[in-house]
């Protein structure tokens, strides 16, 4: 009989190791890695045991099998909730993955509509395309974007698509979330001509799947750095790994010198 756990929105639903397996191996860990990962889960799971409990276990064996590159990439979902509590940096970061998918990207926008002014988070522009982007963010990771802001979206972007100027003016309208959708809002935007980008969704194209090709990663990922100094460079705009890989600019940061070579060596294994 299998094992129930209990997933962030509280449902529950049988344990699978090739999940766990198969997450481990997106991160980079070897067949030998992912054998011991696994085996340390198994030995401590509990009936009822939270996927959160279950996914701090992990990450806890990577980090002791000094793998921590390997630990950093495994915790990437975890790290864009670090971005938080506000959803700011969360679209500084969404910028960064579309720029290393070829757009030209502006955050914070204000255009104004046929009938209304509105404020975008994201302005992706690519091969004559023109995207505004809604940017949900969560702190919870059993937190869904819901139909209501798949509605507000769509008549947002309705009224940019009519705009009287092309400066104003918007091609399609995406509605970006770092967790899930409710089943309703899949289905409207779907029936609606939505465009609607989540964690795993769509299956083959989803948040984490631009994130690898793209080769970003949040500095929140980061071992080596406290959550004080993460909040530092987040306070000032900056998101990726690879945007602090200078000793000058971590001193500048308040990083004892000391440190310094630890954290520019896993960031450079991390965003390499």
């Amino acid at each position: 009989m299998s094992i129930q756990v209990t997933k962030s929105d509280g449902a529950t639903e049988p344990f699978d190791p090739a999940k766990l397996e198969h997450s481990l191996e997106l991160a980079g860990a070897s067949s030998t890695v992912r054998a011991r990962v696994l085996a340390g889960v198994l030995h401590e799971l509990q009936p009822l045991m939270s996927t959160e409990d279950i996914y701090r276990r992990a990450f806890d064996i990577l980090k002791k099998q000094d793998v921590l590159p390997v630990a950093a990439r495994y915790s990437v979902k975890r790290a864009i909730f670090a971005l938080g509590p506000s959803g700011f940096p969360f679209e500084q970061f969404l910028g960064e993955i579309l720029r290393g998918h070829g757009w030209h990207v502006q955050t914070g926008v204000s255009l104004y509509g046929r009938c209304a002014p509105h404020e975008v988070d994201v302005l992706a522009q690519k091969a004559g395309l023109r995207i505004g982007i809604e940017a949900k963010f969560h702190n919870d990771p059993g937190g869904k974007t819901d139909i209501k802001d798949a509605l507000y979206v769509k008549a947002r972007y309705e009224d940019l698509a009519a705009a009287p100027d092309s400066h104003n003016k918007i091609d399609e309208g995406w509605l970006v979330t770092n967790t899930r959708f409710t089943h309703n809002a899949v289905r409207y935007a779907q029936c609606a001509g939505l465009t609607l980008l989540g964690w795993d969704y769509p299956r083959t194209r989803g948040l984490l799947q631009m994130i690898q090709e793209a080769r970003v990663h949040p500095l929140t990922a980061l071992t080596t750095l406290s959550e004080g100094e993460k909040r530092q460079f987040l306070d000032k705009k900056i998101v990726l790994c690879k945007s602090i890989q200078t000793p000058h600019l971590l001193k500048e940061f308040g990083v004892r010198p000391e440190r310094i070579p630890n954290v520019l060596d896993e960031a450079k294994r991390l965003c390499g």
